[in-house]
């Protein structure tokens, strides 16, 4: 099996752990030294070590009681690089629905995630997980 074949079903397998809520599975996917880099300026926006994904991944259910959904549009790799066209949706606590679509670049050393990068409408995640509020202006 190619190292594209492989990547791609590691890929595929992440994304059926974040839809099971499995989160032993969802931060074991990650090696040690793995990252999750949330793009944009938004209030969850930020790069997070292993240990803040461990901490963090639960809450992710919490405001998604019913859980979310990912699927899988479209997924190209090469090399250790996998990139995945996607789009989600799930019941959020204040009763809406929130959906979004993104594209996420994944990064594996030795069958292991190194690199998450998620790229999406912000403008939803403000809306909808952060309540409206936008990030506060940094200081010059």
């Amino acid at each position: 099996m190619s190292i594209e074949q492989l990547n791609k079903e590691k890929a595929t397998a992440f994304f059926a752990a974040l839809n099971r809520g499995d989160i032993p599975a969802i931060v074991g996917a990650y090696a040690e030294d793995g990252r999750c880099v949330t793009m944009g300026n938004t209030l969850i926006s930020g790069t997070f070590d292993k240990a803040q994904i461990s901490a963090a991944a639960g809450g992710i259910f919490q405001v998604f009681p019913k859980g979310i959904r990912f699927t899988i549009d479209a997924m190209t790799a090469e090399g250790e690089r996998v990139a995945v066209e996607a789009r989600s949706e799930g019941l959020h606590v204040s009763g809406q629905i929130y959906s979004n679509q993104y594209h996420f670049l994944m990064r594996f050393r030795d069958g292991q995630l190194v690199e998450f990068k998620e790229y999406m409408d912000t403008e939803r995640v403000t809306d909808i997980l952060c309540g409206g509020q936008k990030r506060p202006a940094a200081a010059v």
